[in-house]
């Protein structure tokens, strides 16, 4: 699709857009529908358009396959740190107000870190799936070429 002019343009113009709004549902998804889930699917859609349209090499020098590796886990550390916390200073897991002083802020900080963590870890397990099955159909492009040559 890289030579396709009108794709690379729509592409450049809405692949930011994508982005953009990715980070509006990640820090307003506490206020309204949304929040980390959604907000790392939205991420993970647009690098995949990047993908679809520059080729998987390309989106993979945007952010290499052990990146995603390394975030997927960071993601996951991250949400379990704040729910240990939360233990470690006296509450439950998860429990938001002993980790600053004042409820509200305790409570906003916690929100956004656990959905930060979870639209990380969202993201790049989306991206590591399309990634693995874009190498695989290729892989099995390439076996059916060989099978085709005498």
């Amino acid at each position: 699709m890289i030579d396709n002019d009108i794709l690379r343009i729509v592409a450049r113009f809405l692949i930011p857009l994508i982005m953009l709004f990715g980070l509006y549902i990640q820090f307003h998804g506490e206020y309204s529908p949304g929040g980390g889930f959604q907000a790392g699917v939205v991420f993970a859609a647009g690098w995949i358009l990047f993908a679809l349209i520059y080729g998987l090499d390309a989106a993979l020098r945007v952010v290499p396959e052990r990146a995603m590796y390394i975030l997927m886990v960071a993601g996951v550390m991250l949400y379990c740190a704040v729910g240990v916390a939360g233990v470690m200073l006296g509450g439950h897991f998860l429990d938001f107000y002993p980790l600053l002083p004042g409820e509200h802020a305790a409570q906003q900080f916690g929100i956004i870190t656990v959905e930060f963590g979870i639209g990380v870890t969202v993201a790049t397990v989306v991206m590591l799936f399309f990634t693995l099955f874009a190498r695989r159909k290729s892989q099995w492009e390439a076996a059916e070429v060989e099978d085709d040559q005498p």
